[in-house]
């Protein structure tokens, strides 16, 4: 019979994990610090230190090497991702843009006003369907980083897009990950 320990069960990623990890792809090749992804990111060091764990528990992170685990990474955003932290839709409102209507997408798919998708945002210049970010402090940490931007709106595209716009999605991050 299996148990299911009770210690073990806040051992499950959290949405900011995912965040902390889009931004460790995003800064690919460079030497990072917790402190550095903290304040980058606007959540405590100690958050760092507790998302890259639980990202190591699951197998997404290797603790040891300090890095991604990017064929698992790749695996769960493409598969799992929208089942785990699904995108919640809002009302019309203004905001930033994110998944098709967001760089990288937005070069590749043409869409009308009506099909704009943005996270609800006071400064931010577009209008659009609302949907939830991944976490709270996505907005923000995406303002102060493109490449964090885009990746995140790739995450949003495989969370809310249609077929044609997860299978660019995908292939976007896919370059993403196994860039040298």
């Amino acid at each position: 019979m299996f148990s299911h320990p009770t210690h073990r069960t806040h051992r499950g990623l959290k949405p900011q994990d995912v965040l902390v990890l889009l931004k460790l792809l995003a800064s690919q090749g460079k030497q990072w610090r917790m402190v550095d992804l903290a304040m980058e990111l606007g959540i405590s060091q100690s958050e760092v230190s507790l998302a890259l764990g639980r990202a190591g528990y699951v197998g997404l992170f290797n603790s040891e090497k300090g890095e991604l685990v990017k064929a698992a990474l790749e695996e769960f955003l493409l598969h799992g991702l929208k089942y785990v932290f699904p995108a919640e839709f809002g009302m019309i409102s203004r905001g930033i843009p994110t998944s098709h209507s967001a760089p990288p997408l937005a070069q590749k798919i043409v869409s009308g006003e009506s099909d704009q998708y943005v996270w609800p945002h006071p400064d931010g210049e577009a209008r659009g369907q609302s949907i939830s970010p991944l976490c709270e402090w996505a907005p923000q940490a995406a303002r102060k980083d493109p490449r964090l931007y885009e990746l995140l709106a790739l995450v949003d595209a495989l969370r809310v897009g249609r077929a044609r716009e997860r299978a660019l999605a995908a292939e976007e991050l896919h370059k993403r990950l196994h860039a040298a």
